[in-house]
C-alpha cells in the first residue's frame, strides 16, 4: 500500500516574517521531504496552490417542513505545477530509492485583493498548498497544508485613528407613569484594533430613575453569508468577549466609569472584500434595567494586522 511505502511527509516553508503569514503577490518557498520504505515507481510529483471561499447553511427541517440548503463558492486562483517529472525513456515513470527524499519548491501568490484566511462552522476562506505523489495505476497520495493569508488593510486612513463617540437615553415606564431619563455617553479611543489588544471604553451615566442600572460591554462578531448570486443571505452573531461594570444606583448623576475588553488573540480579521462572506465587529455598550429594554450604543470597529495608534488630542 502507498500509505505504508511513503512515511514522514513534511512541508517546511521558508519564514518570510515572524508571524509566518503570507499576502498578495508574495513568493512561497520551502522544501518538502518524505521517506520511502522501498524502491518506488512514480510518474511525477506535482504541486497545487489554491485560494477559495465557501459558505453553507440550511433552513427549515421542522415538522412537515423540508430542509433547504444554501451555499456560495468563489475560487480566487488555482495554480498547478510539476516539481519532479518521470523519465519518459522508461514509460513515463522513474524509480526512487528507499530512504529520505527532499525537494525545494517555489510558487507565487497572485496579485489581487483577496480576503484574509477564515474558518468557522458555516464558512471558510482557505489558501491551500497540496503536494501530490503520483504513481502508475494508483490514486495519487496528496499532502495538504494551509497558508495563513492576510489581506493588509491600509491603516493610514484617518477615520481608523479617530475616536468614536455615541449617546442614548430612555425613560422607564410603570403603568401610566414615566421616570426621569436614563442617559449614557460612551467613547472608544479609535476604530481599528489588532487581535490581543485591549479596548478601553469610557462611559458617562446618569440614572434619574428609581431602578438600578447595570452597564455591560460586549465584542460581537457578525457573519453575513451569501449565495453566489446574493439572492439569499444568512446572518450569524457570536459574542467573543464581555465585561460587566459596577451597577449605577437609582437617582445617581454624572457617573464616570471605564470598562476594558480584551480582543481574543484568535479573533479573525475584518473581511469586507469577499462576495459570499462578510465579517464585521461591533462593540456593544448597554445599560440593563430591570423590567425594561436595554439602553444601547453600538460602535463598529475593524480588526486588522497592523497596530493603529489613537489620534492625539488637539493640544498635543
Amino acid at each position: 500500500m502507498l500509505e505504508q511505502t511513503i512515511k514522514n511527509f513534511c512541508i517546511n516553508f521558508n519564514a518570510v516574517n515572524e508571524s509566518r503569514t503570507f499576502s498578495s503577490g508574495q513568493l512561497v518557498t520551502g522544501h518538502f521531504s518524505f521517506d520511502l520504505t522501498k524502491k518506488t515507481k512514480i510518474t511525477d510529483i506535482s504541486m497545487r496552490l489554491k485560494g477559495h471561499a465557501h459558505v453553507h447553511w440550511s433552513t427549515g427541517g421542522g415538522k412537515n417542513r423540508s430542509r433547504r440548503h444554501f451555499s456560495g463558492k468563489i475560487t480566487y486562483f488555482d495554480l498547478k505545477g510539476v516539481i519532479l517529472h518521470g523519465n519518459s525513456a522508461i514509460g513515463g515513470s522513474m524509480k526512487l530509492q528507499p530512504g529520505t527524499h527532499m525537494y525545494p519548491f517555489t510558487c507565487q501568490i497572485p496579485q489581487g485583493d483577496f480576503p484574509s484566511s477564515f474558518k468557522d462552522l458555516h464558512g471558510r476562506i482557505e489558501y491551500v498548498l497540496t503536494m501530490s505523489i503520483n504513481r502508475p495505476w494508483r490514486v495519487s497520495k496528496d499532502f495538504v497544508t494551509e497558508l495563513n493569508f492576510i489581506n493588509h488593510i491600509n491603516t493610514n486612513q484617518p477615520e481608523l485613528h479617530a475616536p468614536l463617540k455615541g449617546s442614548n437615553q430612555m425613560t422607564v415606564c410603570c403603568l401610566w407613569c414615566a421616570s426621569p431619563p436614563i442617559t449614557m455617553t460612551v467613547s472608544v479611543e479609535k476604530k481599528a484594533f489588532t487581535p490581543g489588544e485591549t479596548v478601553k471604553i469610557i462611559c458617562e451615566f446618569s440614572n434619574s430613575s428609581s431602578r438600578t442600572a447595570t452597564p455591560r460591554a460586549r465584542l460581537l462578531q457578525k457573519q453575513t453569508l451569501y449565495t453566489n448570486e446574493r439572492a439569499h443571505k444568512r446572518k450569524y452573531e457570536k459574542n467573543l468577549a464581555s465585561v460587566v461594570g459596577q451597577p449605577i444606583d437609582a437617582q445617581t448623576c454624572d457617573v464616570h466609569t471605564e470598562m476594558m475588553i480584551v480582543i481574543p488573540q484568535s479573533a479573525s480579521f475584518t473581511i469586507a472584500n469577499c462576495n459570499v462572506l462578510v465579517i464585521d465587529y461591533v462593540i456593544e455598550v448597554s445599560l440593563r434595567v430591570r423590567c425594561a429594554s436595554d439602553l444601547t450604543v453600538l460602535f463598529p470597529i475593524i480588526l486588522c494586522d497592523t497596530p493603529v495608534h489613537p489620534q492625539p488630542p488637539p493640544y498635543e
